[in-house]
């Protein structure tokens, strides 16, 4: 899938579909090793009077040796008093969220999973299910976006991909400790609406790439993964939000211009006078392109620099 990244936060209960956690499944993955810091997508947004935004680009589930983060970050985090994220702490960490996405993705139209499927990916997704040891019956009720998330989110972990290591997760921990506040763009509730709002055939489309990519070995998400670490904007662009600009046209209109466009407002408040300097962060394709957040902050006559200490010295 060339947009499932962006709904990993909303998803982190749906792997316990499968039986498995995703807590569980990173433990099995290889013992952490000594790495460089991933490269940064972190650009510093400048306002009157010192205000400033940190804008960082997110991947949403990581690995234990992505950490530790690089200095660049690190000392934006320091310079912020306050931090900015897609959804805020308490709906994050809220026991019901994934009680609110099962309820989302519960079928109440009667119908059945087989009739709504080409006979390709009904096949797929019975032989998938057989693999992996969940009852058929257990997903028949279930709408074809969850289940597509589902399988995309379960085949990442077993990656060694961790939803509770992600970026968001791993800053809001640091921000509670170090006691700044922090708040988000977006409630659960409206992102949730998004992804069940999906047509039917962007739901049957995401459900069939999530089953090919399976059957690929999941290359991708390991290539956009190295791509994140690289801090590689223009692969990320090219491979993840082209591709979707593509093959989802209104779902990136939704995605990737509508909730960029709504992010403006309450970004552009943090960069008025006497606001200080605030962290925002987001998944990284809400950043790039002409459609991400920072083109449009320097189209209204901000001044907008990258921050990248390893660029300088050629480690990309």
């Amino acid at each position: 899938m060339t947009w499932t990244m962006r709904a990993t936060s909303l998803v982190l209960g749906a792997v316990m579909l499968l039986g498995t956690s995703a807590a569980a499944l990173a433990r099995q993955a290889e013992p952490v090793a000594k790495t460089t810091p991933p490269v940064p997508l972190l650009w510093k947004v400048s306002g009157p009077q010192g205000a400033q935004l940190y804008l960082l680009g997110s991947f949403h589930l990581l690995k234990p040796d992505d950490y530790p983060l690089s200095a660049d970050v690190d000392k934006a985090f320091e310079a912020s008093s306050r931090l900015l994220f897609e959804l805020p702490p308490e709906d994050m960490n809220s026991p019901a969220l994934a009680t609110q996405m099962m309820q989302a993705a519960v079928r109440r139209d009667g119908g059945q999973l087989k009739d709504e499927l080409d006979a390709a990916t009904w096949k797929r997704l019975q032989d998938y299910a057989t693999a992996n040891s969940i009852p058929l019956e257990r997903l028949v009720g279930l709408k074809p976006w969850f289940i597509g998330l589902t399988i995309s989110i379960s085949q990442m972990t077993r990656q060694g991909l961790d939803p509770e290591a992600g970026l968001d997760r791993h800053l809001m921990a640091r921000a509670a400790q170090a006691g700044k506040p922090a708040g988000g763009l977006e409630t659960a509730a409206s992102q949730i609406s998004l992804l069940d709002g999906m047509s039917a055939d962007e739901q049957r489309q995401l459900l069939r790439e999530a089953l090919e990519q399976v059957e690929k070995g999941d290359e991708q998400s390991r290539q956009l993964h190295a791509a994140w670490r690289r801090g590689d904007d223009v692969v990320l662009w090219r491979d993840m939000a082209t591709q979707m600009k593509r093959d989802y046209p209104g779902l990136y209109q939704r995605i990737n211009v509508e909730r960029n466009d709504a992010w403006l407002a309450p970004l552009q408040q943090r960069l008025q006078a006497g606001q200080g300097s605030t962290l925002v962060v987001v998944g990284a394709l809400h950043l790039l392109g002409s459609d991400g957040v920072v083109e449009k902050l320097r189209a209204r006559g901000y001044t907008v620099e990258r921050i990248c200490s390893a660029c300088k010295t050629g480690r990309r």
